[in-house]
């Protein structure tokens, strides 16, 4: 048997302003440029930015250091209003 898991409706949408409100990111304002609705995460614009080392892969590509920008669950945000940067339940 197939187990399905049904879409996740979320309280915020693509493109809205959100408030962290708990994690090492809290209080920081944000953008959400993308979202996950399987596992209900989201990821925001300059919120949990993460360092990656990439590996040389020959002689002509040599190795980096990256940051990107890790989903984050969406109960952690809130949504803000971008005029005041007021966040409301």
């Amino acid at each position: 048997m197939k187990n399905n898991k049904k879409k996740q409706n979320m309280h915020v949408k693509m493109g809205e302003t959100v408030k962290v409100i708990s994690g090492k990111d809290k209080g920081k304002i944000g953008k959400i440029t993308k979202i996950l609705h399987k596992s209900s995460k989201i990821i925001v614009e300059n919120i949990n930015i993460c360092t990656k080392h990439i590996k040389a892969q020959k002689e002509v590509n040599n190795g980096k250091i990256i940051t990107i920008e890790m989903p984050i669950h969406s109960s952690k945000v809130i949504l803000c209003n971008t005029k005041n940067e007021i966040a409301n339940r």
